[in-house]
């Protein structure tokens, strides 16, 4: 199968960086347990501590507060149903725009699930969520509060900062999905308010199967997967020091330059205007976080534009990748009001960080051949 030239699904998976390559090849070469006292599995000991350094860094955390996982999602679980056992949370509360990995770990629980609706420009409506704080408070409920801090879909920042000081030193537990946010914006969770956040590897350039949960002290979490005592007995299970020192590597890596990937979508954006005036990008009138473009031209349907592109060889996508291959209506979209008919002709490009402008250049063309073509049908109707 020919690989595609173009690839501008960054936020459904980067492509591994050369630096974890390199970490997860030396490491498949060391032999053991990790859990063993001998040489060899001392080796493997230190293997999996330099990637948790490594992580930690990056996520402003502490290296203690580091629990690998194998996947963001278990990381999410882990903090979302486990967690609501450990604090004896009363409900769950989440935004109508979370990732199906929060809303289903929410649902899971059997507890009530609380869900805050998000604005026009797709940021948590924060008047909702003061009200959830009041009410819980007035009833003396205990939350596990499980909101995102940058859409996976729109690229919206999320007003974390209110977030945090609106949940404060309360009797309520803060949960933080930052698998978006980590490597592209400054982290320093070991001394900010959220309880638990989530980060992902394969999101900054290391390999599918490897995350995280930052944990901190307090938060002494029911095991989710119980086994021997593995992660500071957070986690059981033989953890994978290839994924693992990949996930360093990667990390150390990650250099984010805000500014060079705002350029690329303020590019495709000004293409995309020109050839289309009735383009529509969502989130546009909030903070976004930069390497997202997700939009909408009326008539053409996103099913039928990424059939076009996949086959000139670009590859982007309708939103989330976690929705079994669907295409269609995205409830991010529809939570912000989005016409259904609207909805369903988005698309998402989203670069990292090997993209160039010359990828952006190959989208708009690949792009601009579809709404000529679209044009050329309205006219001979």
């Amino acid at each position: 199968m020919t690989r595609p030239a173009i690839y501008l699904d960054h936020n459904a998976a980067s492509p591994l960086r050369p630096e974890a390559r390199a970490a997860l090849l030396a490491a498949l070469d060391l032999v053991g347990n990790p859990s063993s006292v001998h040489a060899h599995g001392r080796a493997l000991r230190d293997t999996i501590e330099t990637g948790r350094r490594q992580v930690a860094r990056l996520a402003g955390a502490e290296p203690k507060q580091v629990v690998f996982t194998g996947s963001a999602t278990e990381a999410i679980t882990q903090a979302i149903v486990s967690g609501s056992k450990t604090f004896a949370s009363n409900a769950i509360v989440i935004s109508a725009g979370e990732h199906a990995a929060v809303s289903k770990a929410a649902e899971a629980t059997g507890l009530p699930v609380w869900t805050i609706g998000l604005d026009a420009d797709g940021r948590i409506d924060l008047d909702q969520f003061a009200a959830a704080i009041t009410r819980a408070d007035a009833e003396n409920l205990s939350l596990l509060v499980a909101l995102h801090w940058v859409n996976n879909e729109t690229g919206v920042v999320q007003p974390i900062t209110r977030i945090n000081a609106m949940v404060g030193p309360t009797r309520h537990t803060l949960f933080i999905d930052a698998v978006q946010a980590f490597g592209k914006l400054p982290l320093d969770f070991a001394a900010s308010a959220p309880d638990m956040m989530a980060i992902s590897g394969h999101k900054i350039g290391a390999p599918a199967g490897i995350g995280a949960l930052l944990v901190k002290s307090h938060a002494d979490l029911v095991r989710l997967i119980p086994g021997g005592g593995q992660e500071q007995g957070r986690r059981g299970g033989t953890e994978s020091a290839a994924l693992i020192a990949a996930f360093g590597a990667a990390a150390e890596a990650t250099n984010y330059d805000a500014e060079a990937m705002r350029g690329l979508t303020r590019h495709v954006e000004l293409g995309l205007r020109a050839m289309a005036p009735d383009v529509t990008i969502f989130g546009e009138a909030a903070e976004r976080i930069g390497n997202v473009v997700d939009f909408a031209v009326p008539g053409i349907r996103n099913a039928t534009a990424m059939m076009s592109l996949d086959l000139a060889g670009i590859s982007v996508s309708s939103g989330s990748a976690c929705s079994s291959g669907k295409v269609g209506a995205s409830h991010v979209l529809a939570a912000m009001g989005v016409d259904k008919a609207l909805a369903e002709c988005a698309l998402r490009v989203s670069f990292g960080w090997n993209s160039t402008v010359e990828d952006a250049d190959a989208f708009l063309a690949g792009y601009q051949s579809i709404v000529s073509r679209q044009r050329r049908a309205g006219q001979a109707a």
